[in-house]
């Protein structure tokens, strides 16, 4: 190793469980977090659970008790703290006040370390302070409460999930999964994030401005479906796409098809399209050693001018600047 080279360190996430905690999302951070590997098998996170007491039994909402081996002073080495949902935060809830105990583990995070909450673990970083002045989301049938109690934040019910550079908020259960595969992604490219989805059977990606609540999430039998004018326009993101050719794949007129595909969907064909275009165009950069102005076409925008206009404002850089920081990212086993 190079003398100017720093050691290996995997990046170290904690997860606060607190009384009343939903297993399922305690267990998130771990399914996602838990697998991904570099090439040389070395695990690119390392994923703690702590508590806000002594290591000892946590309580949950289901029959049983989680035993957490880990205290508060765990907090002080995380990279990232994620707070998942629970149903007995007490004055957190309820008056939006952090309590002596709770305060106490939470001043162990260091400044700089990323914080991020599924569900109503929201109101454990807002009660705190971390979200005043900024955006942030959480469960459809919270988001009220949240707002009424903590005027300070932008409380967005429409949305699976909200990143704030260093403080991300997600809505209930399978948006918390949605938001560890956003970090993941973040973090290591789509190749990576992808790799876990598969294994972990969910979605690789749902854009965190997606709908939060479908009326219709699986259309009543009798209705017809856009998933042959969805799985036709994949086929040919490189050509120009209609809003009227993709309706003329399910025989519907434009304005039944736009209202059946946000129904489904939970956003517009065009935005679908776009995001459906952005993804190709992530993973053609990260591998492959095409031009930008190839995957450009080849994802359907065109030109790099317009692919450059896209990416940066889905994820915030360029197409040069995201190849560069995962085209030789990380690779995954097991």
């Amino acid at each position: 190793m190079a003398a100017s080279e720093e050691p290996f360190r995997p990046h170290r996430v904690a997860v606060l469980a607190m009384d009343g905690l939903l297993p399922f999302e305690l267990g998130i951070p771990h399914r996602i977090f838990g697998r991904p590997k570099d090439r040389l098998g070395r695990h690119l996170y390392e994923v703690v659970t702590c508590s806000i007491r002594p290591p000892g039994p946590v309580p949950t909402d289901s029959d049983f008790d989680v035993m957490v081996a880990n205290g508060p002073e765990t907090l002080a080495t995380a990279d990232t703290v994620i707070v998942p949902a629970s149903y007995e935060f007490g004055p957190v809830y309820e008056d939006g006040v952090l309590t002596p105990e709770l305060a106490a583990a939470l001043a162990h995070i260091r400044p700089g370390t990323r914080l991020a909450s599924i569900c109503t673990g929201v109101y454990v970083l807002a009660a705190a302070g971390y979200l005043d002045g900024r955006p942030a989301t959480t469960h459809w049938a919270d988001a009220e409460r949240l707002q009424r109690l903590f005027p300070r934040i932008a409380v967005d019910p429409n949305v699976l999930y909200v990143d704030d550079g260093d403080v991300l908020t997600s809505a209930g259960v399978a948006a918390g999964i949605d938001l560890c595969l956003h970090m993941l992604r973040r973090d290591h490219g789509s190749a990576v994030a992808n790799a876990v989805a598969r294994r972990t059977v969910v979605p690789p990606h749902r854009e965190g401005g997606q709908a939060q609540y479908i009326r219709r999430p699986v259309p009543e039998p009798q209705l017809a479906t856009t998933t042959t004018a969805r799985a036709w326009a994949l086929g040919r993101l490189h050509e120009p796409i209609q809003l009227r050719d993709m309706a003329e794949q399910e025989s519907m007129s434009v304005r039944t098809f736009t209202r059946r595909f946000r129904e489904e969907v939970g956003i517009s064909p065009g935005q679908w399209l776009t995001q459906q275009r952005v993804e190709h165009a992530r993973h053609l950069l990260e591998s492959t050693d095409l031009s930008v102005d190839q995957i450009a076409r080849d994802a359907g925008f065109g030109t790099a001018q317009s692919m450059r206009q896209h990416l940066q404002s889905a994820l915030g850089v360029t197409p040069t600047s995201y190849r560069r920081t995962f085209r030789t990212g990380s690779g995954i086993t097991g």
